[in-house]
């Protein structure tokens, strides 16, 4: 299959790569020196799964050389989404999937009204990768994939044996705007604790008061998305908390990560989004609204 890979960093390298690996024909969208790096030495993995280079790639910075491919793996950081999916439409043909790995709810949304909602499929990703240094992608993975409408599609099914080809685990379901909810749940309420406490997710789940904002903080992105008529689990609270207190007692989400360096981060698209669907549904999001107005300040300055 002709693949496209839309922003090669830790995701987008990761799969591109094990893509390639399995005789794909991609090209990986990168700039800088990690696109001389992938030019100059090709691609370079490095995996608990099994370390492997892939060499040599195609790699550009300009996607209309790629010309029309047939899948679009869309895996910008979410602030570049509004630039970067207007550089894709020449690659996007009359029957072209285009499926979005990035954090948050609303990147299929912001992508299909540029390129159109019938390109787009919904994806999820349990994926812990990055870039360790220009070309070599550190990967220290399960996939699920399914149309938006939840129908089982041949396209679908391509899709699906696509990523079983690089020996992932990939799921087809008819439940993907769930699951996406499900994780978001997660990555949303543990971006803005850590945002706003800094320090590691163990070092605040067990402090009473900070767990009983955290709860509170789950509760309002369920209740933005039970506000959009989304389906979750009925557990989904005590199940998102039981989750949390089995993860590892230092992780730091990157959007954390981010703000502690004083970079641009996804603050928009993992807690400004609750706020605003949140004012737009009725639903009451005070956590999530305070976590916002205290993290935006800090967003400006790193975009400025």
């Amino acid at each position: 299959m002709k693949i496209a890979i839309m922003g090669t960093g830790g995701v987008g390298g990761y799969y591109g790569g094990l893509l390639a690996q399995a005789g794909h024909e991609v090209t990986f969208i990168a700039r800088g020196a990690h696109l001389s790096a992938l030019r100059e030495k090709g691609l370079q993995v490095r995996s608990v799964f099994g370390d492997f280079r892939v060499s040599p790639v195609s790699a550009t910075d300009q996607p209309a050389q790629a010309g029309p491919v047939e899948l679009v793996i869309f895996a910008t950081k979410t602030y570049h989404t509004d630039g970067a999916v207007h550089l894709i439409k020449p690659m996007v043909g009359p029957d072209t999937m285009v499926v979005s790995f990035q954090n948050g709810v609303d990147a299929a949304d912001r992508i299909g009204q540029i390129v159109g909602m019938k390109h787009l499929l919904g994806g999820a990703t349990w994926l812990s990768a990055a870039i360790e240094e220009p070309g070599v992608i550190g990967q220290y993975s399960q996939i699920a994939v399914g149309e938006l409408d939840g129908k089982i599609t041949p396209r679908a099914e391509i899709l699906r044996e696509v990523f079983h080809s690089t020996g992932a685990t990939v799921e087809l379901v008819p439940n993907i705007e769930q699951i996406l909810w499900t994780k978001f749940v997660f990555i949303s309420a543990i971006s803005a604790l850590g945002g706003l406490t800094r320090v590691t997710m163990g070092e605040y789940r067990d402090i009473p008061e900070a767990r009983a904002v955290l709860t509170e903080a789950i509760r309002e992105v369920v209740a933005v998305a039970q506000a959009k008529e989304v389906v979750l689990a009925p557990d989904i609270v005590s199940s998102t908390l039981q989750f949390i207190d089995g993860s590892a007692a230092n992780i730091k989400p990157s959007m954390q990560r981010d703000l502690e360096a004083g970079r641009m981060s996804e603050l928009e698209s993992l807690v400004g989004v609750v706020v605003r669907l949140g004012a737009k549904s009725g639903a009451a999001t005070p956590v999530m609204n305070l976590a916002y107005a205290v993290l935006k300040p800090g967003e400006v300055k790193a975009r400025s």
